[in-house]
C-alpha cells in the first residue's frame, strides 16, 4: 500500500506541475494579446471545485476601457483530475459554450483576433511543456551529472525480463553489440536500439560472444514486462544490524555471499528468493572474505530476513561520473529534450499496429514508470519524459488537442478562410468524443492487465 501511495503521490505531483505549465503558457499568450481569460484551473472542475478564487476588480483605466485584466480570470483547482484548461473567451473549445458564441464578438475575445496571434496561442502550450523538459534535463545535469556503469563493468551481467529470456538472453549475459553497433550505457538510445536491431550480441559467462535474434515487434513483449533489463545487484555486506541473525552468525561489512545449501545466491533476486524459502531453517552461507571462501552456519527469521544492509551497486562497480557547469547543462539538457523526443516520435509508429493498440496504457501505467520509493531524481527524470510526451501528444492534428486548434488555424492563414463556427463545434464534439473513448481504452487496458494478465 505505501508503494502505491508514493506512486500516486509522484504521478500526481508531476502530472499538475505539466498541466499547470501547460495551461500557463496558453494564458500568458492569451494575455500578451489582450484576450480575455475567464478561468484557468488546475484538474477539471464539473459541479463544483476544491478550491477557486477570482480577484477583486478595481476601478482602473483597464476596467473603464473594458480591457481584459488578470483580474478578469477565476483561479481554482477541480476535483477531477484527468487534466486542467483555460477557458479563453470567444473560443470553441472543451466547454462548448454556444450563448457566448452567440453574442456579437467582442475586442478582447480570441476570435477577433489575427490567425497568427491565435496560433501562438495555441502552439504555446506544447511549446512550454518542452521548454520545461530542457530546463529539467538541464537542471539533472547540472546537479546531479551523468552518472552510469558501463555494461562491460558490470561483472555479474543483467537480469533479463521473462520476454527476453524466452527469445535467448539468460540472466548475467552483458549486452555488447546492436546490429553490429557498440552498446554503450551512456547512450540513452541504447535499450531503444536493442530491442529495435535484428541481432544482439551478448557476452555469456565472462568469455563467450553469442549472438541473440530479435524478433518484429519484440518492443511490445518488453513493454509488457515493464523493461528489457536490469543490472544485477551482487551481494556484498555494507552493514549488519545488531542483534540480528548475520550479526550473531560473524558476517562482517565487505563480506561476499556466493551459495545458500550450496545453491548460486550470488545475486539480489537468488539471494533473497533462497532465503525465503529457507526461513526459520539454519542455512550454510558460502562467502567470500578477503579474497579467501569460507563458510558460515546462520537461522534467517521466519520471513527470510539476516539483518543485512547490501552495499549499493555504485559502490561496487566503476561509477563513470560526467559533471557540467551551468552553462554546459544548458546545451545537455537541449540534447536530452531532443533526444528523448526523437525517440519518442520514432517509437509511436507502433501504435499503429495491433500489438501497439493492446499496449497502450493510462494512468496506471503512467503511475508504474515511478519508483515506489520517492527519488528526486527518478521523479525528474520521468516527469521531463512525460512533458516531452505531453508536448508531442497535444501537437497531434486531432480537434479538441492543441494540434487540431493548430490544423485549422494554419488552414485559415493559408487559405485565406476561417472555418465556420459550425463546423468547428462539430469538429470540438468528434474530437472529444474520440479522446474519450481513447482514454476509456488505454485505461481499459490497464485493469485488463491488473486484473486478467
Amino acid at each position: 500500500m505505501d508503494a502505491f501511495l508514493i506512486k500516486a503521490a509522484q504521478l500526481i505531483a508531476a502530472f499538475a506541475l505539466l498541466v499547470i505549465i501547460h495551461e500557463f503558457g496558453h494564458y500568458i499568450f492569451a494575455r500578451m494579446f489582450g484576450i480575455k481569460v475567464e478561468k484557468f484551473y488546475l484538474f477539471f472542475d464539473p459541479w463544483f471545485s476544491l478550491v477557486k478564487w477570482r480577484p477583486k476588480k478595481k476601478a482602473t483605466k483597464d476596467t473603464v476601457d473594458n480591457r481584459a485584466t488578470w483580474r478578469d480570470t477565476e483561479y481554482g483547482i477541480g476535483w477531477l483530475p484527468l487534466g486542467g484548461y483555460v477557458k479563453i473567451a470567444g473560443m470553441i473549445d472543451e466547454s462548448m459554450d454556444k450563448e457566448q458564441m452567440s453574442k456579437p464578438a467582442q475586442p478582447w475575445e480570441f476570435r477577433s483576433k489575427p490567425a497568427w496571434q491565435r496560433l501562438l496561442v495555441m502552439v504555446a502550450g506544447v511549446l512550454m511543456n518542452f521548454i520545461l523538459a530542457i530546463i529539467i534535463y538541464a537542471g539533472i545535469a547540472w546537479y546531479w551529472g551523468e552518472k552510469y556503469i558501463e555494461y562491460r563493468d558490470a561483472k555479474e551481467g543483467m537480469e533479463y525480463a521473462q520476454s527476453a529470456k524466452e527469445i535467448g538472453f539468460r540472466d548475467g549475459d552483458i549486452p555488447l553489440l546492436a546490429d553490429g553497433e557498440e552498446m554503450y550505457a551512456s547512450d540513452p538510445s541504447s535499450l531503444l536500439k536493442m530491442v529495435e536491431a535484428k541481432t544482439v550480441t551478448v557476452l555469456r559467462d565472462g568469455r563467450d560472444s553469442v549472438e541473440i535474434a530479435i524478433p518484429e515487434n519484440f518492443i511490445f513483449r518488453v513493454n509488457d514486462d515493464k523493461g528489457f533489463f536490469t543490472y544485477r545487484l551482487p551481494v556484498v555486506v555494507d552493514n549488519t544490524v545488531s542483534g540480528e541473525p548475520a550479526d550473531k552468525a560473524g558476517l562482517k561489512t565487505g563480506d561476499r555471499i556466493r551459495t545458500i545449501n550450496g545453491e548460486p545466491a550470488s545475486t539480489y533476486t537468488d539471494f533473497t528468493r533462497l532465503l525465503a524459502e529457507n526461513g526459520g531453517k539454519e542455512i550454510e552461507l558460502g562467502i567470500v572474505r578477503d579474497g579467501h571462501p569460507a563458510d558460515i552456519a546462520i537461522t534467517p527469521t521466519e520471513g527470510g530476513k539476516i539483518g543485512i544492509q547490501l552495499r549499493p551497486i555504485t559502490d561496487i562497480y566503476p561509477v563513470h561520473v560526467k559533471r557540467y557547469g551551468l552553462l554546459e547543462s544548458i546545451p545537455k539538457g537541449w540534447e536530452n529534450g531532443t533526444g528523448k523526443l526523437s525517440a519518442y516520435v520514432s517509437s509511436m509508429k507502433y501504435v499503429a499496429t495491433a500489438e501497439g493498440a493492446k499496449s497502450l496504457g493510462g494512468f496506471g501505467a503512467i503511475g508504474n514508470m515511478f519508483p515506489d520509493r520517492w527519488s528526486w531524481i527518478s521523479f525528474w527524470e520521468i516527469t521531463a519524459f512525460l512533458s516531452v510526451a505531453l508536448a508531442f501528444m497535444n501537437i497531434l492534428p486531432i480537434p479538441a488537442l492543441d494540434g487540431g486548434h493548430i490544423m485549422f488555424l494554419l488552414y485559415e492563414i493559408i487559405s485565406r478562410r476561417k472555418p465556420s463556427e459550425k463546423f468547428m463545434e462539430y469538429a470540438q464534439i468528434c474530437g472529444m468524443a474520440f479522446l474519450f473513448i481513447l482514454l476509456l481504452y488505454a485505461n481499459g487496458n490497464d485493469l485488463y492487465r491488473f486484473f486478467l494478465k
